[in-house]
């Protein structure tokens, strides 16, 4: 069975982000201060301008190397340098912290240990590392005991929150529509 990932709406894009869990988390990296699709698409960019994307090649490439890559144009990110920064880092983190294999940050332990390892990444904070965590379960069959609880609203099955709630574009509207919800709720 091949899974269907609808995170970045593109066909190629999603494909790479549903067999390379590597492209999946630095597409949770980048998704800040642009959309969603593009976030997501840009493991796919990064990959075509590498010749393939591990987290060996992006943690041995030259900074500035990395960075023009970055920034390219169709940029990979509205910060490229920035983020390129932290690509690097999590890619580096990942290699000596989990000898470049990203499925051991959650082989083993349950969802608190998880989150706390995901947490610990580079470029991932608190609400990164819970929406991840819900990802990981809601549409990876990654579930470690707990993993809803330490997820946190994220977790909560039938919510409509995050990225770890789009399967489709019309979840995609529904997840647009409760930020939107809560962004007015939280202004009045």
């Amino acid at each position: 069975m091949t899974r269907k990932v609808c995170l970045a709406q593109d066909p190629e894009a999603d494909e790479l982000l549903a067999t390379d869990m590597f492209a999946l988390l630095v597409g949770m990296l980048l998704d800040q201060q642009i959309p969603m699709e593009k976030a997501f698409s840009g493991p796919k960019v990064l990959a075509d301008r590498m010749g393939g994307l591990s987290p060996q090649a992006v943690a041995e490439a030259g900074e500035e190397e990395f960075a023009a890559i970055m920034a390219e144009t169709p940029a990979v990110h509205r910060f490229p340098g920035s983020m390129g920064k932290r690509v690097q880092a999590l890619a580096r983190a990942v290699v000596e912290e989990y000898g470049g294999d990203v499925s051991r940050i959650w082989a083993d332990g349950d969802g608190k240990v998880v989150l706390k390892r995901l947490k610990a990444l580079p470029g991932f904070g608190d609400q990164k590392a819970r929406i991840f965590l819900a990802l990981l379960g809601k549409q990876f069959g990654v579930e470690p005991e707990g993993w809803r609880e330490a997820a946190g609203a994220y977790g909560e099955a039938g919510s409509r929150r995050s990225v770890a709630d789009v399967v489709d574009s019309v979840t995609l509207g529904e997840v647009r529509e409760f930020k939107k919800a809560a962004k007015a709720a939280a202004k009045g």
